[in-house]
């Protein structure tokens, strides 16, 4: 009997943020499980450590086609050319189907294969978060529309928590509310049985107004341990965070991250919009204890684990820290209450859901007496 060809995957990913970990991660979770991947880079080149990561990666062709990132772009023809080409590259290495991880390059892909967005955030759902009360600006109104378009073109939506699915399908009005798969990280170190620094630690784009830098600046200069924050100041449009009391990291690699991880900080993320929230998992696989903005999302994934705090007050994180610095016992038992939560979200389980989908699609498009792989 002859065995079935491998599953042809094409996976666009960026180099920019969380949807390249995410990318990494299934990719090298589905090649266990016989699936080929064609990881195709849009936007800003990979670091080489990150080129290096994709390489090792057995079953997986990164391809760096320089292809523009939707919210890098000022309006809506460069990510519509894009989409032909992801199309075009789906048709050249005979790809069995495309998962599109920026949803605007679906409005334009037809590749000829089912194609799948993964909605991990957009500008709109964005600007409605960090600027409440604020009609979208004109110049991102052909972000939003591509967006529809492409979450309308696709044959499946699928977004990252259900809390985002339901954003999403209110803002764009779908007729259907997105599938949930949630994101899965590989634990970057393993969970210590406590802590060994009286730190904190937050992790993201400081300069995001989402994510709550200014506030946690404010916490930290009140605090009675440091506070260190990792993730840049400066945005790609200049938007620029000015801090006095965070400790700035800079940028960290998985290596340096997981250094800092290893002392099972206190962790704390101020983010009044996230969709998932990858460092959050990262720190919980660690067994940092966690004090989280009181959200939707994270409630979704984190309730019973975390301490809570409303998003925008200063003084119930403040509150929430200095009771973790000044209770072991509570600290630790949070900490591995957080990593053994942390294990409903691993690449294998993201991957098998993500590859019920793919067969899922696959079969629905097949001709009458076949069967997909």
């Amino acid at each position: 009997m002859i065995a079935p060809a491998p599953l042809r995957l094409l996976l666009t990913t960026d180099a920019v943020g969380g949807v390249w970990q995410y990318s990494i991660d299934l990719a090298a979770t589905l090649a266990e499980q016989g699936v080929d991947t064609l990881l195709v880079q849009l936007g800003p080149r990979p670091s080489d450590a990150q080129r290096a990561e994709a390489q090792a990666i057995d079953r997986v062709t990164l391809v760096e086609t320089g292809l523009p990132l939707d919210w890098l772009s000022d309006g809506p023809g460069p990510v519509r050319a894009a989409g032909v080409e992801i199309g075009r590259l789906a048709r050249l290495h005979g790809a069995d189907l495309v998962q599109c991880n920026m949803p605007t390059l679906a409005a334009t892909a037809a590749p000829g294969v089912p194609v799948l967005a993964v909605t991990h955030g957009c500008v709109s759902t964005w600007w409605q978060h960090a600027r409440p009360g604020v009609p979208l600006d004109s110049g991102f109104t052909w972000h939003r529309a591509l967006t529809e378009e492409g979450l309308r073109a696709a044959d499946r939506v699928i977004a990252p928590s259900a809390e985002y699915a339901k954003v999403v399908h209110r803002q764009y009005g779908l007729p259907t509310v997105p599938s949930v798969v949630h994101n899965g990280r590989t634990p970057l170190v393993t969970p210590r049985r406590e802590p060994v620094q009286d730190c904190v630690l937050t992790v993201g784009r400081l300069w995001d107004p989402v994510k709550g830098a200014d506030l946690l600046d404010r916490v930290a200069g009140e605090l009675s341990v440091p506070f260190h924050a990792a993730g840049a100041t400066t945005g790609p449009h200049g938007e620029t965070a000015r801090l006095h009391h965070l400790h700035l990291l800079g940028q960290l690699d998985s290596a340096a991250l997981a250094r800092r991880l290893a002392a099972r900080p206190v962790f704390v993320s101020a983010a009044c919009f996230e969709p998932f929230g990858l460092a959050v998992l990262e720190a919980a696989t660690a067994g940092c204890a966690l004090v989280l903005a009181d959200i939707p999302v994270f409630r979704e994934l984190w309730d019973g684990v975390a301490l809570f705090v409303p998003p925008r007050d200063p003084a119930g994180y403040y509150g929430a820290i200095e009771r973790l610095i000044g209770d072991l016992a509570l600290r630790c038992r949070l900490g591995d209450a957080a990593a053994a939560q942390a294990g409903r979200y691993t690449p294998a389980r993201m991957a098998d859901a993500m590859l019920s989908l793919y067969r899922q699609r696959l079969a629905e498009r097949a001709p009458a007496g076949k069967v997909a792989a």
